[in-house]
């Protein structure tokens, strides 16, 4: 009965309905959205969160501030005027002078390519450090990928801070040791981050087919397994720049940091605690505003970027 229903619905359709498509038609070759790529993508979604643009801005500002702010003035970063002896900031002196009669704006913009270039230069060697170790970690596995997880096992338990400190303290405080001595250890959550995301990738069906095809282990970590690692590695690196930064003022604030005269937040940080007392804040506030500045753009545009490149929110 069902069946003798449905051949009578059937029939009392009209087959004028049916029209047959131009092949030619000009509506075959529109496209109603167009294609973008992975970081296409992510970029269109980082730039809908205002609160990532506004910490990349910030970025950006405060590194082209570190290369033309000592231009800026007359003065340098080391020039002594005693008679200016712990001015307040003026028309002359825009962020003040220090006990030595030094210009406080010239230094604290010095004292910004110091930080920076710390910062930006052991988030890069942990990046290298870190993806060839977790690379070949996770790629291998086995016994080779044990051991050398032991070996990170063994450094993750030294006390990172500790060590750090007893490097500068036998190496003497510099520029360089300051960035051995951070990426001494600090390269250890990068490689693990490499690891983890290498492990789940070399499963999948065109890692198998590159073997198949003869590509070499190097091949196949370069062209296929990094590059689809990215996305969690930059976020990374991005945490990484502030971290080091702070690590930085914190050893400078120590008196283990850059030497005299060279300026660096944490050493005028240093250099201003001991007026504290004595009414001259611009010495201490300047500093601590730029470090603190310099932080919350970083940590801010990194989550912006870890939402913009999570592949679940991806529409």
């Amino acid at each position: 009965m069902a069946l003798t229903q449905n051949r009578t619905n059937k029939q009392k359709i009209d087959d004028s309905l049916f029209v047959p498509l131009d092949k030619h038609s000009a509506e075959l070759d529109v496209m109603v959205r167009p294609s973008l790529g992975f970081w296409q993508d992510a970029w269109k979604r980082l730039l809908k969160n205002k609160l990532a643009v506004s910490g990349l801005f910030l970025i950006v500002l405060l590194t082209i501030m570190a290369i033309i702010g000592p231009w800026l003035t007359p003065y340098t970063y080391s020039e002594q005027t005693l008679s200016n002896q712990n001015m307040g900031p003026s028309s002359e002196h825009w962020f003040g002078t220090d006990n030595l009669g030094r210009d406080m704006f010239t230094r604290t913009w010095y004292g910004a390519r110091i930080s920076l270039f710390i910062g930006f230069s052991a988030a890069l060697i942990e990046f290298i450090i870190g993806v060839i170790y977790g690379g070949i970690s996770g790629y291998k596995g086995g016994r080779t990928d044990n051991i050398l997880m032991r070996i990170i096992d063994i450094l993750y338990g030294l006390p990172y801070l500790l060590v750090v400190i007893l490097l500068m303290v036998v190496m003497g405080p510099g520029l360089f040791t300051i960035i051995i001595a951070l990426t001494l250890t600090g390269w250890i959550g990068m490689a693990r981050i490499v690891r983890g995301q290498v492990l789940q990738l070399k499963t999948n069906e065109y890692v198998l087919a590159s073997k198949v095809l003869g590509a070499n282990t190097s091949r196949i970590i370069r062209k296929h397994l990094l590059p689809n690692t990215m996305g969690p590695v930059i976020v990374s690196m991005t945490l990484t720049v502030p971290g080091a930064i702070f690590a930085e003022a914190f050893l400078s604030f120590l008196g283990l940091g850059v030497s005299a005269p060279i300026a660096s937040w944490g050493s005028m940080a240093n250099d201003a605690l001991g007026v504290l007392n004595t009414g001259y804040w611009w010495r201490l506030f300047f500093p601590a505003f730029f470090i603190s500045l310099t932080m919350l753009a970083f940590n801010v545009f990194g989550d912006g970027l870890r939402d913009a490149l999570d592949p679940k929110l991806r529409r």
